[in-house]
């Protein structure tokens, strides 16, 4: 079975590169925790939950031309090591996909090199969407808990 005979060589495919700035500390943090762990002292915070509404940037200085925001959550799911199950939208408020969404669900593993997770829809431009996404630690401040990461994101539409 061909690319055409199962509906692929149409769909173009989009690639999009820009920045999450996850800031946990104060002042403003755009990322908080609303569910304790389970147990205070555990290295991998099982059962913590945050909710985020993060900056987009294009470039990694948070000051950088905005491209949108990254909205929903993130939870600890790991019992001896830190693993995130990430459930987000990736809302587009500037440039060419203004108003559209990708929407991400999957599990993050936040000290691994490069990690990947799927996109499971969108809407606006990106109706009808799938990929994935891979995501690279830029920079990590393990006193604040503040993150920014790199995003390359391959979206078939």
């Amino acid at each position: 079975m061909g690319l055409t005979s199962r509906g692929l060589a149409s769909e173009p495919i989009t690639h999009l590169h820009f920045y999450f700035h996850d800031k946990v500390s104060k002042p403003s943090p755009t990322s908080v925790r609303v569910v304790d762990p389970v147990d205070p002292i555990s290295k991998s915070l099982f059962g913590s939950l945050y909710v985020m509404d993060d900056a987009l940037t294009e470039g990694p200085d948070p000051e950088s031309q905005p491209v949108g925001r990254a909205q929903g959550m993130y939870m600890s799911t790991g019992l001896a090591k830190l693993g995130l199950l990430q459930v987000m939208n990736l809302v587009f408020t500037h440039g060419p996909y203004n108003g559209s969404v990708v929407s991400v669900l999957g599990r993050n593993d936040p000290f691994g090199n490069v990690r990947e997770m799927p996109v499971i829809g969108g809407t606006g431009t990106f109706r009808f969407s799938r990929g994935y996404a891979q995501l690279k630690t830029h920079t990590l401040d393990l006193k604040k808990n503040d993150a920014i990461v790199e995003y390359n994101i391959y979206i078939m539409h």
